[in-house]
């Protein structure tokens, strides 16, 4: 469930940074108020996730998910263009955010959680 609320993040986080400027600076009423409803959405959602998940991961997660997906948006709906130092950046990002996710202390803090509780299982008969 945890990663269902970090993904519901990142979609109101990716809906707020599209309304952020589509609001020119907060001249525009209805998406500045749509950027406000969708980062609120995004950090209540947030909270929820980091119940469970690490922070570490989730904030990985969150933010590198919402950058690479922020680039796409603005690249079909905003017209941006995207150089080769975008796609390196993004590139580095996508093996940052693998690497915390294969090998950071959240999956060490994991397996020794379930080691403990194997343990705890066995000295207690079940």
């Amino acid at each position: 469930m945890a990663y269902l609320f970090l993904a519901f993040a990142i979609v109101g986080e990716l809906i707020g940074t599209s309304m952020l400027k589509a609001s020119e600076g907060f001249t525009k009423w209805l998406p500045t108020l749509g950027m406000l409803f969708s980062f609120i959405f995004s950090f209540f959602f947030l909270s929820l996730s980091l119940k469970t998940i690490p922070l570490n991961i989730a904030y990985a997660l969150w933010s590198g998910l919402g950058i690479i997906a922020t680039v796409i948006i603005s690249i079909f709906i905003w017209k941006e263009k995207i150089n080769g130092a975008s796609i390196i950046g993004i590139s580095l990002i996508l093996i940052g955010v693998t690497i915390l996710n294969l090998f950071g202390p959240a999956q060490h803090d994991a397996k020794n959680a379930e080691h403990m509780v194997e343990k705890e299982s066995i000295s207690n008969g079940g």
